[in-house]
């Protein structure tokens, strides 16, 4: 897991050299395109302040990422030199931290974790119905009951069938005796095949679902499965947290990753990352979209180019040694965060590589979680968790404030 971190000015420099490359609305010829420059009224291109801001520079050029840049199909021309950016991006995101082999992988930059989970569903729902003749009646999800709700969202959307797994309330684990229940219901539904979604970091409780147990109890009942990381939240940090992590393209289980650059990276909103083995993008190829040149493999079609360079320009500012950096001393305050916990007693969940902490709700009044904007498993009945993410903005000054001021509750 390496890549250099580049000088702010060489970013900047990189960045400039990819949007000549690009067509330009203002300069070039260009009466087929269907987009243009945004509007002038409100976004000024030769403003100042833009020469020393990169993202906001791409932005404003407006390049158009439609497509998928990673396939040996070349993509549009118009806008080759971001696209080449975004390449590099989902190279380094697939090779030094999901451990994939050398140009094995291919994907783009999603709008987020949501889309990346439906682009895995939907690949491999298109995937068991072209190679195995499946039958929408025959194909399930499986997934914990701590799963994101665009697993279910992705059931409804694609037609699966949904099987929601319960997790032991101590580990956090998907229950096996569980699963093999569900295994046997599964097949006298005359179900034949799973897509399989485990986390690393579910969004409550960040906990990290065991592969091999679910992908052993598949096989033993001979199940036909493929099997997609949900590393939304966990994937910019768990890889570095974690150096004996299994959670990546070395285990051979593994066919699809996605993450979010906008929660651990601190990326703005809608930039998702989407990772798959080489192979599979074929099976949403929609060759209805002609005009597209290279085609469309994406739920969300168009899409900004500035997502892509934005998420390049972090990993490029840090490198991996600083981002590893970064990232453990995240995981510091969330030790100590748990350190004063366990002195009040008081009962949590947490993964050791990640900074979630998870706490009873009996054991933080209503008053005090809201005061300190923590957040609740549910909002539609009463809570029975609150947590707390240990994020960038979260440092020592407000755990300390938040916890005498829990400690105080306590004593009262």
């Amino acid at each position: 897991m390496y890549w250099k971190s580049i000088e702010r000015k060489a970013v900047n420099e990189r960045i400039d050299k990819a949007l000549n490359k690009n067509a330009n609305y203002h300069k070039n010829d260009m009466i087929g395109i269907p987009g243009t420059y945004l509007d002038r009224k409100e976004f000024y291109p030769d403003a100042s302040f833009l020469k020393d801001a990169p993202f906001l520079r791409t932005l404003i050029a407006n390049p158009n990422h439609i497509g998928c840049h990673t396939l040996k199909k070349p993509g549009s021309p118009i806008f080759q030199g971001t696209q080449a950016i975004e390449k590099e991006l989902i190279s380094i995101c697939a090779e030094e931290v999901f451990a994939a082999e050398k140009d094995t992988v291919d994907g783009y930059v999603a709008t987020g974790g949501t889309e990346a989970n439906l682009e895995a569903m939907w690949i491999y729902r298109n995937y068991l119905k072209k190679e195995y003749q499946a039958e929408l009646g025959q194909i399930g999800v499986l997934f914990s009951e701590d799963t994101h709700y665009s697993i279910t969202k992705g059931c409804d959307l694609l037609q699966l069938n949904p099987f929601m797994l319960s997790v032991d309330k101590s580990t956090r684990q998907i229950e096996t005796n569980n699963l093999q229940e569900q295994l046997k219901a599964a097949k006298k539904q005359g179900i034949k095949y799973f897509i399989v979604v485990l986390n690393v970091s579910t969004t409550m409780f960040g906990s990290v679902d065991d592969i091999d147990p679910i992908t052993a109890l598949l096989e033993q009942e001979q199940f036909i499965y493929k099997v997609h990381l949900d590393a939304a939240f966990g994937g910019f940090i768990y890889p570095f947290t974690n150096p004996n992590s299994i959670h990546n393209f070395k285990n051979e289980k593994i066919s699809s990753v996605s993450i979010d650059g906008h929660k651990m990276l601190q990326t703005p909103y809608g930039t998702g990352v989407f990772l798959i083995r080489k192979g599979y993008m074929q099976y949403v190829t929609n060759t209805y979209a002609q005009y597209v040149p290279g085609l469309d493999y994406t739920i969300c079609g168009s899409r900004s180019g500035a997502n892509a360079v934005v998420i390049w320009m972090l990993l490029m500012n840090y490198g991996s040694e600083g981002w590893a950096i970064k990232m453990n001393e995240l995981i510091c305050r969330t030790d100590f965060l748990c350190n004063k916990l366990k002195a009040l007693n008081i009962e949590y969940f947490r993964n050791p590589h990640l900074n979630i902490v998870t706490i009873k709700a009996d054991q933080v009044s209503s008053d005090l979680a809201m005061k300190f904007e923590l957040v609740a498993d549910t909002y539609e009945s009463r809570p029975m968790w609150w947590k707390i993410i240990v994020m960038d903005h979260v440092g020592y000054p407000v755990l300390t404030k938040f916890l005498e001021e829990l400690k105080a509750s306590l004593v009262g």
